[in-house]
């Protein structure tokens, strides 16, 4: 189904008379009401003290670093969860903590976040202190475990909780009941951050630092770290957010940053010292994430770990190895689901499920996430991809539409149909589960059913929300250069979209699935690609005009800078 475009709301007033008029059209429609709410600075980010039981968690961590007890930071397998690993032994080592490590649960061993059985597995170490990071707020029997061995359990997370909480010793995570913090958004690599920021200030208040002769840990070090993890778990960006990803960036632009991330980049013929927020997600995470789809996320986090340029940039060509072999796994996925939608009515789309349920026993565990993506951005409805877990279970994972919480989905259906579901957690855009097999099909019709009582057929329609169109003198350099500084842009805030007529003065493809195109608005000549296009529709020779949707991009090539559309949309007219 083609999205249709639409543009945004034009609001007549001007609340922000100071920016440049482009950014005006911009700001507003997002929302942006002041200046003030487009400040980057980091003495504007909320203030931890804010967060519920921060101060527990860093006194209960500071008691561990005076007493040489073991801590154990449980991550996830993502690279939220590889960056706020890398977070916390990067900020609990630079406070003097002499005993820490890291595990983190391989998808196909022990599954997602602390189980009884990597508790097990893990106390062969006899750790002290369990500090969870991206994980834990659904763990009831694993804290209870952890703690039926005599081992102290701190939460940091930003899922959604279940009615009840687990029975841990201190829980951090903004969106567990009563917590008054300000912003709901943070990703599990911001919320390991703020317990770290107050950590640090409760060991500065006690001379830990000057006494013990420790440099005093300067903590804007690791924001590469929390704008790579804010970036990668697609979580709205509100302006906590930005700031946080803003001064990453800018870490990272300057080499200042972990050396994993620069390999990363490298690996993908990116400049470092030009990087943007998509950058982040598309090219760092993907290659990161590879580790924990494919193989295991240690290798992920001893990348970012890593402080040794060389070495760093050998495991970064290893992520992207495991990167290549994950696509070639994803494309032939991606074909026999698409094999299996093509027996559905494809001329008649509205008619299908509203909720869509895809399992296949050869499916791969670790692209799942990437499949049902994928397909969600296809047919433009919620998408739940299962694969074959251990013994009878099958392993799901979700991605929703805008409008459509999947994780209240999956709670109704949980609270509707006992039973059903062993167990699911997480957020409004995405999530994940565990079935019987023998009860996928049970799943699929329950989770249609809500799905048609809560989706109208309107919500069906993918929509391209465009902020209009740019007058000829706004069609350059300066204003491609104005946007990307302009960001970082984001879930919830997205990066500009424009629209308008173009001639079009040549088509051709480049790399076999890309549209290379040279079009003219009035009398100006511009460069413009559009990635992946249906090869049946272009090129199209007989179409000399096109009504096309696109972004403004600053092309480098050889050292020089030049204007690129990058077309989201193009129909002919």
């Amino acid at each position: 189904m083609r999205p249709l475009i639409k543009r945004r709301h034009a609001n007549t007033k001007n609340p922000l008379p100071n920016i440049h008029p482009v950014l005006q059209r911009i700001y507003v429609a997002r929302n942006i009401d002041t200046e003030t709410e487009l400040t980057r600075e980091l003495d504007k980010l909320h203030p931890f003290g804010t967060l519920c039981n921060i101060d527990q968690a860093a006194q209960r961590l500071a008691d561990a670093i005076f007493k040489d007890e073991r801590i154990l930071i449980v991550g996830d397998f993502d690279a939220d969860g590889a960056t706020s690993t890398a977070v916390a032994v990067r900020a609990l080592k630079s406070f003097g903590a002499k005993n820490v490590d890291y595990i983190v649960p391989n998808r196909f061993s022990f599954g997602y976040g602390l189980t009884p059985e990597l508790v097990e597995y893990a106390h062969k170490n006899v750790p002290t202190v369990i500090l969870t990071v991206d994980n834990g707020i659904a763990n009831h029997a694993g804290v209870n475990a952890a703690k039926n061995l005599g081992m102290a359990v701190i939460i940091t997370d930003h899922h959604l909780p279940a009615e009840t909480l687990p029975n841990a010793d201190v829980i951090v995570n903004p969106n567990q009941p009563n917590d008054p913090f300000p912003s709901k958004c943070l990703a599990g690599v911001g919320v390991v951050f703020y317990v770290m920021l107050a950590l640090r200030r409760h060991l500065l208040a006690i001379n830990w630092f000057e006494t013990h002769a420790i440099p005093q840990p300067n903590m804007s070090r690791l924001l590469d770290l929390v704008a790579l993890g804010t970036v990668a778990d697609v979580v709205p960006l509100d302006q906590n957010n930005r700031i946080l990803v803003h001064q990453g960036l800018l870490r990272i632009r300057q080499g200042q940053c972990a050396p994993g991330i620069i390999g990363l980049l490298e690996t993908a013929q990116r400049d470092f010292t030009r990087v943007t927020a998509s950058d982040l997600g598309y090219v760092v995470a993907a290659r990161l994430n590879a580790a924990g789809r494919l193989d295991d996320m240690s290798l992920g986090i001893e990348c970012l770990l890593c402080d040794d340029a060389i070495e760093a940039r050998h495991k970064a060509k290893q992520l992207n190895s495991l990167n290549e072999e994950r696509r070639n796994i994803e494309f032939e996925m991606q074909q026999q689901a698409l094999s299996i939608l093509e027996k559905w009515d494809t001329k008649n789309q509205i008619n299908w499920p509203k909720g869509i349920a895809l399992f296949d026993p050869t499916w791969h565990q670790g692209v799942i996430g990437i499949l049902a993506s994928r397909i969600k951005d296809r047919y433009h409805r919620p998408v739940i991809v299962f694969a074959a877990g251990l013994g009878d279970e099958i392993k799901g994972s979700a991605r929703s539409i805008a409008g459509f919480h999947i994780r209240d989905a999956l709670a109704y259906i949980d609270a509707n149909y006992p039973n059903l579901i062993k167990k699911f957690g997480g957020h409004a855009m995405a999530a994940g589960l565990t079935l019987h097999k023998n009860d996928f099909a049970a799943f699929a019709d329950a989770f249609s059913q809500y799905a048609s009582a809560q989706i109208s057929d309107d919500a069906l329609q993918h929509i391209l929300w465009s902020d209009g169109a740019l007058d000829d003198h706004e069609l350059n350099l300066e204003t491609a250069t104005l946007l990307r500084d302009a960001g970082p842009f984001g879930q919830a805030f997205p990066e500009p979209l424009f629209d308008d007529h173009f001639e079009i003065v040549m088509q051709r493809m480049v790399g076999d699935k890309h549209l290379k195109l040279q079009l003219r608005k009035n009398k100006q000549l511009l460069e413009g690609i559009a990635f992946f296009v249906d090869q049946a529709i272009w090129p199209n020779h007989r179409a000399q005009k096109a009504h096309i949707a696109y972004r403004l991009d600053v092309n480098e090539y050889k050292g020089r800078s030049s204007l690129q559309l990058i077309v989201e949309q193009i129909m002919p007219i």
